[in-house]
């Protein structure tokens, strides 16, 4: 918002501008400048459909990713494995098939409730290293580049799986996922799932092993996560906290106060007698109430007026039958 001036300050520009000593088309110009300076280019082959709260909130889930898939390579490969994000950033879908080599192990799979297929890029040196090690090798020796045999893509494919599968934990604070593999490409070139231009979230992992460290990219699209969206944001998970620690508060307060007894009285009727008419009282007398015997009585919760019933007998016992429930703010019966 611009600076909004004073009665003395627009007259002071006025009398400037009238005398002289500021000209009017240089003040033009600055306006000019001003309107120049507001303007941003926007590329729309590259559109920023992913805000930086979206970016944030995807960081913090895949840095705890790292840490789970690191535990489950450490296990299953006997050896110690450092898996770190090194950033999350958005890019096109083009970009991203440009910077994996080729071979490599490119890992496509699906992630309900999110939309269409996700990308998990492993590189192949990780790749042979992990082969190595899980064969009962040391993985010492730097491995040469070349194309994965079936055998080797199958022993991966079973340890890319269950890494995909690791993803649920990851998620479990923003919503429920359920992610499985599909298949396993060598070749990037032949997987064409989307349109080049299609805005992508770029998760790049850095994988240590020994001394060793290649690199891991996952690739989101925008449309995988579109639906879910309103979900990425910091302030939805600690909306669902409070909701999930009201929830729990509830329910105990519950359990407690259901087993908790309480006082029902119903009242017949009332009438009004002297001293002598009760003191002659005797077994027979009929006492005549303010209430007919057609009429509901009124029921007592803990001395407070909650419900109309009706007198009967149920199973040999004198009973009643809720025909009516008060309402609240009924005014207590006296």
């Amino acid at each position: 918002m611009g600076e909004v001036l004073s009665q003395q300050e627009i007259d002071q520009l006025l009398n400037a501008i009238s005398s002289g000593e500021i000209d009017e088309e240089e003040i033009e110009k600055e306006q000019e400048n001003e309107e120049r300076q507001r303007i941003k280019n926007y590329d729309f082959r590259r559109p920023n459909k992913l805000s930086k709260d979206h970016i944030s909130t995807l960081e913090m889930i895949y840095d705890n990713y790292s840490r789970i898939v690191a535990n489950y390579l450490s296990a299953q490969i006997r050896s110690n494995v450092k898996v770190d994000v090194i950033s999350v950033e958005q890019v096109t879908y083009e970009e991203f098939m440009k910077s994996i080599p080729n071979p490599t192990l490119l890992s496509i799979f699906q992630m309900p409730p999110l939309q269409g297929a996700l990308l998990l890029e492993v590189n192949p040196q990780f790749g042979f290293q992990m082969i190595d090690l899980l064969c009962g090798g040391s993985a010492e020796h730097k491995q040469n580049i070349r194309g994965f045999t079936d055998i080797e893509t199958n022993i991966i494919k079973e340890v890319v799986g269950e890494m995909i599968g690791n993803m649920k934990l990851a998620w479990e604070d923003v919503l429920e996922v359920n992610p499985k593999l599909d298949n396993i490409e060598t070749n990037p070139q032949v997987n064409q799932i989307m349109s080049p231009n299609e805005p992508v979230a770029l998760v790049t992992f850095s994988a240590q092993i020994s001394e060793s460290k290649s690199y891991m990219n996952l690739c989101i699209p925008y449309l995988a996560v579109e639906n879910i969206i309103d979900k990425l944001y910091i302030q939805h998970w600690f909306e669902n906290e409070e909701r999930d620690e009201y929830g729990e508060y509830y329910n105990t307060l519950t359990g407690n106060i259901m087993p908790s007894k309480v006082d029902l009285n119903v009242l017949l009727g009332k009438t009004k007698i002297t001293v002598n008419d009760f003191l002659d009282l005797s077994l027979g007398d009929v006492i005549e109430l303010d209430k007919s015997a057609d009429k509901p009585l009124r029921m007592y919760v803990e001395d407070q007026l909650h419900f109309h019933v009706q007198p009967g007998i149920y199973n040999n016992k004198l009973s009643v039958q809720v025909v009516d429930i008060v309402e609240k703010d009924v005014d207590n019966d006296e």
